[in-house]
């Protein structure tokens, strides 16, 4: 039986890797396991493993570049001993015992993902145990301290998940088995037609290929349907950043109920927050943001804006709004609902990190720096999302006076989510 070896998923962005050290030649036998080749990415080094055990032949020579899902080679499995037929007792059902000898139990292995990295997270099975899977189709994903990986089936047959999922496992452990043939999971698949299983596994694979598993995930916790969601990956696929940005209010009428139910709870003032684990590269990345800090200058960049068409509209309707609303028509109004837009759009800038877990909020409390006889102080606008141009000058003029009078209270001047100063 011969196995194709591919390029296996290294990375959302990437999309071909180059063939750096081919270590077996053309034709030369290989155990399981035994590294074969070395990739390079922009990015990082992978090993690339033997599946299988049985006779090499290389489709690509060393320097040659190739794509990601692409066949670096192939294994021709050497033969076993299979029972004789001739020695079974004539009661006996030979039928069950030659599809015992024809079914194959491949082990799914965690990959080398780089040098440095000897654990990884098993974050999401897009399969269950016993389920019917596609040779090259999307099994589970993984996340080191660096990247997120995809791991396909390299073989057709019916999965077992060994690993669950938020389990830290070792690189080479075996997460998982597919079982090539689909009778040793019982009578029932025998009796059904061969050509009844497909259609379904390949609805399964359509569905899931426009978006990434970890998108998906992100997108059923805020009840949003995947098909509303425009996708920025490759192929028009729907990404994790593109799910964090996804709003409730693009879900389509056939989404969760819980979805209909909390579009209005925004509206009457709801204060709802969200916690997910923290993925080891997020915590990876923060660890070494406030390491930077620590340890290098820092740098501030300025962006310069058109403010005229702002100064004119607030010069025009300036005095009519003072005369409705009794208080000024000042800059930050338009600040404070410029940046609820942008929180809206990209609510990862309005989260938070707590131990493991990263803390979504879906209001804004603004906190304004305010000038006081003591000091500069920061108050905060709660749910300043909700609020008109009128009530945010109100608050501000509200909060600005007890500042002043230095009256203002430990609870007003905690717990913002984003500051403008």
């Amino acid at each position: 039986m011969s196995f194709e070896v591919k390029i296996p998923v290294v990375g959302e962005s990437i999309t071909e890797v180059t063939v750096a050290t081919l270590f077996k030649g053309d034709g030369e036998f290989t155990n399981v396991d035994e590294i074969l080749c070395e990739l390079e990415s922009d990015k990082a080094t992978f090993e690339l493993t033997a599946p299988h055990a049985g006779t090499l032949k290389w489709n690509v020579t060393a320097g040659q570049a190739i794509a990601v899902g692409a066949v670096v080679c192939t294994i021709e499995e050497a033969l076993t001993l299979i029972p004789k037929p001739a020695e079974s007792k004539p009661g006996s059902t030979p039928k069950s015992a030659d599809t015992s000898a024809s079914s194959t139990v491949l082990e799914i292995k965690i990959p080398s993902v780089g040098e440095s990295i000897t654990e990884v997270v098993l974050a999401n099975w897009t399969k269950k145990s016993a389920d019917l899977v596609n040779e090259g189709e999307l099994l589970c994903e993984i996340e080191s301290d660096k990247a997120t990986f995809e791991l396909t089936a390299e073989a057709s047959g019916i999965l077992t998940i060994r690993t669950e999922v938020g389990q830290t496992v070792a690189i080479g452990s075996v997460v998982g088995t597919i079982t090539t043939s689909g009778t040793a999971i019982g009578a029932k698949p025998v009796e059904t037609e061969s050509s009844a299983p497909l259609p379904k596994v390949e609805d399964s694979k359509s569905q899931n290929s426009g978006v990434t598993p970890l998108a998906a995930k992100i997108l059923a916790d805020k009840g949003i349907n995947p098909t509303q969601v425009s996708g920025t990956g490759e192929g028009g696929k729907v990404t994790k950043d593109d799910a964090i940005k996804a709003q409730i209010g693009s879900a389509s009428p056939t989404a969760k109920p819980e979805s209909t139910v909390s579009t209005p709870a925004k509206n009457v003032g709801n204060r709802v927050s969200r916690r997910e684990k923290l993925s080891s590269l997020r915590k990876t990345v923060a660890r070494r943001l406030v390491a930077v800090k620590n340890e290098t200058a820092m740098l501030t960049t300025f962006n310069e804006v058109d403010m005229k068409p702002i100064m004119d509209l607030r010069n025009k309707y300036k005095d009519k709004f003072k005369e409705k609303y009794q208080v000024g028509l000042g800059f930050m109004s338009f600040f404070t609902r410029a940046v609820c837009v942008a929180l809206s759009e990209f609510p990862s800038v309005n989260a938070m990190i707590d131990g493991d877990e990263i803390v979504y909020n879906d209001f804004a409390d603004v906190s304004i720096a305010v000038s006081a006889p003591k000091g500069l102080v920061v108050p905060v606008v709660r749910n300043a999302e909700k609020m008109s141009f009128a009530e945010i000058e109100l608050e501000i003029l509200r909060l600005a006076g007890k500042a002043r009078d230095n009256k203002l209270s430990i609870e007003e001047m905690t717990g913002g989510t984003f500051t403008i100063t």
